[in-house]
């Protein structure tokens, strides 16, 4: 596995970067994989040669970082992964556990970290825009986080360019830690944070994860459980030229004797604004075919045919989840053990 340099840092990560959302437990979503079915996946992945690995607390309600950690730590040392983790969604029914406050990110490190297991992480990322919250108070505390030890770096997922510009810019007045990553949607059938976001990234020296490479399923030309009941897979994605883009990457497959979701891969490793594409695996073989994408290339008119298909769509910023249960069994995500 290739390892990559992470934006204008010393920090290397692997060329792939695996998502964890479907890792943990199926009583949060029906699409998530119990430890049965995620440890194999996990173990596949570190086989060939996946080293960094995100998380959230949301994923699994807690589940997931407390699943995900102690599986891959216990094939590996910990100085050899690359993990992240996240915080601002709701954890509980305290009000106080969500957002981007100063009480709610100190806390949920402490949390993340005691689920994980771990002293550290390596990058701590703020999971989307928090509009009742002064800038200030957020970058401050991130930073504080830093210094403590308890990340290394700080990465954000899902706000527009002016948001995350304005982040850094406070971070750099006051001092503090600026974000050194975004973790952005980006596919074939999204690519409007192509326009301000990415540009101002590669100005920055901003490394640029994106997830959803596959548009939840829509090029993989997957129809599963997560395909049946996410709702992002059906209010986001599917429209006359979605589908025209999806048969588009169906015939080269074809044409190429491969899958669709290698070609849609493979479209995203070409970008060369793209460090890393967070890649999710329902199976072994999801996995497999993933890293396969890194030695597949598109030939030159192949990506030209692909990019001249795309028209501007609705951007989508709010990366809301759907009212699931936010944490199980009544057990508050930090006491689940």
């Amino acid at each position: 596995m290739e390892t990559v340099s992470f934006g204008r840092t010393g920090l290397k990560v692997s060329k792939l970067c695996m998502g964890t959302m479907t890792l943990g437990s199926s009583k949060w979503k029906p699409w998530a994989l119990d430890e049965a079915e995620s440890r194999p996946i996990l173990e596949r992945a570190l086989d060939l040669g996946i080293t960094f690995f995100d998380l959230a607390d949301w994923y699994s309600a807690g589940l997931g970082e407390q699943l995900v950690t102690s599986v891959l730590t216990a094939m590996v040392p910990r100085d050899q992964l690359v993990l992240t983790t996240k915080a601002y969604y709701a954890t509980s029914d305290n009000p106080n556990d969500q957002g981007l406050s100063r009480k709610h990110l100190l806390s949920a490190i402490d949390a993340s970290l005691g689920r994980m297991g771990t002293d550290y992480v390596d990058i701590f990322m703020v999971h989307a825009w928090d509009p009742g919250t002064p800038v200030e108070e957020t970058m401050e505390a991130l930073h504080d986080i830093v210094r403590s030890g308890k990340a290394r770096y700080l990465g954000a997922s899902t706000m527009f360019a002016w948001q995350f510009a304005q982040m850094n810019h406070v971070a750099r007045e006051n001092g503090w830690t600026p974000f050194v990553n975004m973790q952005c949607q980006y596919s074939l059938l999204y690519r409007e944070n192509e326009r301000e976001l990415m540009p101002y990234c590669n100005d920055q020296g901003i490394a640029v994860t994106c997830f959803s490479p596959l548009a939840r399923g829509w090029l993989a030309g997957s129809i599963d459980t997560r395909s049946q009941t996410d709702w992002m897979y059906a209010n986001n994605y599917g429209d006359a030229l979605d589908r025209e883009i999806c048969a588009q990457v169906r015939a080269i497959a074809t044409d190429r004797g491969t899958t669709m979701a290698e070609v849609a891969l493979a479209w995203v490793f070409s970008r060369e604004a793209i460090r890393c594409p967070i890649i999710g695996a329902g199976s072994v073989k999801q996995v497999e075919e993933n890293v396969r994408a890194m030695d597949f290339k598109l030939s030159p008119s192949e990506i030209k045919s692909l990019d001249a298909m795309y028209r501007p769509r609705d951007v989508i910023n709010d990366h809301v989840p759907d009212p699931m249960p936010r944490h199980l069994g009544g057990v508050r995500p930090e006491t689940e053990d």
